[in-house]
């Protein structure tokens, strides 16, 4: 039995969900992150489960030739990657045999290894994220932004961000030179006390750039002096919003905002559309590799002229939109009334006059739209990281569509949504992973289904 501060000698075996090394030692597992998959080292254990160890890497014995120097000065530190110490392919394998464990573990599908093909990785893994939410900690005069240590919420300050788009340096100097000036007290998690929480940075691929302050108040010194120094130090500056969240909680975003300079809203194109990225709308991360997983869904879908898509959970209504000119009709199905109202303007500022958006949650109104007798050809489901719910289920076997094409970036959910819908007449007819989240954990897998014959309506 492991010890906490006990040494141990380690053989990695493989990469686990995290990116971690997943190691064995007298039939305990130990988790290591920074491991490599056949490297030998010696370990320290931190911590000791009744099942399960966590260790780190206390002297490399035999390295892998995968191992890669970081290339960012604070991954060591920070807890927003997790794949820097390994070759890019390295994180895209270890990616798609994630997909292969859930689908065939949780999901229970006989797959041979074509029928998970390598992840579509990134032409450039670096520089692609169009969203930076960054926590705001120290103190007045001596502000710290920047991501928080892994597993903890200590602030790692940084200057600049190498997977993010390249506004980040110019908007953290702006920032904290506007809250050094005007003396605002950032956000302290254990008391709840101060005015800043965080700095949430929006970008698109032409260059416009949104900044959202998030704080305890709506009220903020000196803005006129804030967004010129936003002006003046960050190109394609094109919008300030506060939300206000005074909530003592792990939640970023309030539930509303307030525009305080520029422009509602930036836009970004995808696959020849238009879209609006607002302040509190969700956008996929990475626009280049989404445009990849988009297409896939599409062609995954295999629409005719003559369809119905039900798109599930459809946000701005971005997969929607895409998919309406393949088809005869679109209803997309949205919680969040900000998201529909930014889809609706998204399809009229695209021509789009064959899809409606409705405002209720997919496990409400489906099912309701089936029992009046919706009965769609395609249903697209694209839900949060808890997967769908069990009425969203038993309405997706009773509407009993040609297809149903699932978009997820949490797999385990997704594998134990496919295993229920196997066993309702349903049968596997691929998937496609597409890396959105480079040298992250997360992987987006694309899924089709396709209705057995004998479950022909």
């Amino acid at each position: 039995m492991l010890a906490k501060n006990q040494t141990v000698h380690l053989v990695c075996e493989r990469l686990g969900a995290d990116l971690e090394g997943v190691c064995h030692h007298e039939g305990q597992a130990v988790f290591v992150p920074g491991a490599l998959p056949g490297e030998h080292f010696d370990a320290h254990i931190l911590q000791v489960r009744p099942n399960y160890a966590f260790a780190k890497i206390a002297r490399l014995v035999q390295p892998s030739p995968d191992r890669r120097e970081p290339f960012c000065p604070v991954y060591v530190q920070c807890g927003g990657c997790s794949g820097q110490h390994m070759s890019y392919a390295a994180t895209l394998e270890a990616k798609r045999q994630q997909v292969v464990d859930c689908l065939t573990r949780i999901g229970g599908l006989s797959l041979t290894p074509e029928d998970v093909p390598p992840v579509l990785g990134a032409g450039d893994p670096t520089h692609y994220r169009n969203k930076t939410s960054l926590p705001v900690g120290g103190s007045v005069g001596h502000p710290l932004l920047g991501f928080y240590k892994r597993r903890s919420h200590e602030i790692v300050a940084i200057s600049d961000c190498p997977v993010a788009m390249g506004s980040v340096p110019n908007v953290l100097t702006a920032v904290r030179e506007w809250m050094v000036k005007a003396a605002v007290p950032p956000y302290q998690e254990v008391s709840g006390q101060g005015l800043l929480r965080h700095v949430v940075i929006r970008t698109v691929r032409g260059g416009d750039v949104l900044v959202l302050l998030v704080a305890t108040s709506e009220k903020l010194p000196t803005v006129d002096r804030l967004v010129e120094h936003l002006k003046a130090q960050v190109p394609g500056f094109a919008a300030l919003h506060v939300s206000e969240n005074r909530m003592r909680n792990n939640v970023i975003l309030g539930s509303t905002c307030r525009k305080l300079y520029g422009a509602d809203a930036i836009l970004e194109t995808l696959l020849g559309l238009t879209f609006e990225i607002s302040p509190l709308s969700f956008f996929q991360v990475n626009p280049a590799q989404t445009e990849r997983l988009y297409q896939q869904a599409i062609d995954f879908a295999a629409l005719g002229p003559e369809d119905t898509v039900v798109d599930a959970y459809a946000g701005a209504g971005t997969i929607s939109l895409c998919m309406a000119k393949r088809c005869k009709r679109v209803i997309g199905l949205e919680i969040v009334p900000q998201a529909v109202e930014s889809a609706q303007r998204n399809a009229v500022r695209n021509g789009v006059a064959n899809a409606e958006f409705l405002v209720d949650s997919v496990e409400d109104r489906l099912p309701k739209l089936v029992s009046m007798g919706l009965r769609p050809d395609v249903i697209m489901l694209d839900p949060p990281r808890k997967g769908v719910e069990p009425q969203v289920i038993e309405a997706i076997l009773t509407a009993a569509p040609r297809r149903v094409v699932y978009v997820s970036c949490h797999v385990p959910t997704q594998a134990r949504d496919v295993a229920l819908l196997v066993q309702g007449g349903y049968r596997f007819a691929g998937c496609q992973p597409v890396d959105l989240f480079c040298y992250a954990s997360g992987v987006e897998n694309v899924l089709v289904l396709e209705r057995e014959p004998a479950a022909n309506r």
